[in-house]
């Protein structure tokens, strides 16, 4: 059976310009993977790198609590429209045909019978010239007088009638007018009622308005400046972790220059032969054979 055992063997090595190279990185490699050697996770890690909430961004958060602040001016608007309502129903009762009995004098009647009383007084003054005329004229207790004095009362009655109509006129023009003008104050009321109303609910939304940009600016200029902050917390964390990683970063670029530096240069190529295990029956023939010649040369 044949020997299994290889007469020689070539091995590809390195060249012996970078050997000392991959020597001397890997004596510095091996204590960075220690326990010993490990990284401060900590120094660059946790809340001290996130930026928080600054100055501007409190003053919009403390801003938003006031965004309900409009509700009593409308609740205050709801009121006078209310009050609009209910003055524009009462105005209903100076309008209509009879708006104006409630504003009549309730001295007219008195003051027509006045007028009236002192209207026939002086009437029955105008009969007595007639009378007189009569007389001078010797128509006393004719037929004559007595058509003059008819006539005379006919126009006395007409005019008393039209004075009496006058005043009646005088006095409903008088309060259908206060009617009027009742009802057109109170018109006048509802609309300004309204007008504040409106004028109170837009006084409201102009507030609840400027007051969601002044939110809003807080809020933009303040994110602006989070971000800058964050920005410079960021830099400062790569930096911090960059300084951690320094060693295995520079040590790993090494790595990598050696490997392409490899390429470049010759490896070397070593031969050798290996030591055959030598049996113990050849071991103690070889023995025997050397003490045989040992003894040849004492005892020969």
């Amino acid at each position: 059976m044949a020997d299994p055992t290889p007469t020689s063997i070539t091995q590809n090595l390195p060249s012996p310009y970078l050997t000392g190279a991959y020597t001397a990185l890997g004596e510095r490699l091996l204590p960075l993977l220690s326990s010993s050697a490990g990284i401060n996770y900590g120094s660059f890690q946790g809340d001290k790198f996130v930026a928080g909430q600054n100055q501007l961004q409190q003053q919009a958060a403390n801003l938003a609590g006031g965004l309900g602040s409009y509700q009593p001016y409308i609740d205050q608007a709801n009121q006078y429209g209310q009050q609009a309502g209910q003055t524009l129903a009462g105005a209903q009762q100076y309008a209509g045909p009879q708006a104006y009995q409630q504003f009549m004098s309730p001295y007219q009647q008195d003051v027509i019978n006045s007028t009236l009383a002192n209207y026939d007084i002086q009437a029955q003054k105008g009969l007595a010239p007639l009378s007189a005329q009569a007389v001078a004229g010797g128509a006393f207790g004719g037929a004559r007088e007595g058509i003059q004095k008819a006539a005379y009362q006919n126009q006395s009655d007409l005019n008393r009638a039209l004075t009496q109509a006058n005043l009646q006129s005088q006095g409903f023009t008088q309060a259908n007018q206060l009617a009027q003008n009742a009802y057109q104050q109170q018109l006048a009321l509802a609309q300004q009622q309204q007008g504040l109303g409106t004028f109170t609910g837009q006084l409201g939304q102009t507030g609840q308005q400027l007051l969601g940009n002044q939110i809003q600016g807080l809020s933009t200029l303040g994110q602006q400046q989070q971000q800058t902050e964050q920005a410079q917390l960021s830099a400062q964390q790569q930096m911090l972790q960059n300084q951690a990683f320094e060693p295995y970063t520079r040590y790993g670029l090494v790595g990598q220059q050696l490997t392409g530096l490899s390429g470049g240069y010759p490896s070397q190529v070593q031969t050798y032969n290996p030591v055959q295990p030598v049996s113990p029956l050849q071991s103690f023939l070889g023995t025997a054979t050397g003490l045989g010649g040992l003894f040849g040369k004492i005892f020969g």
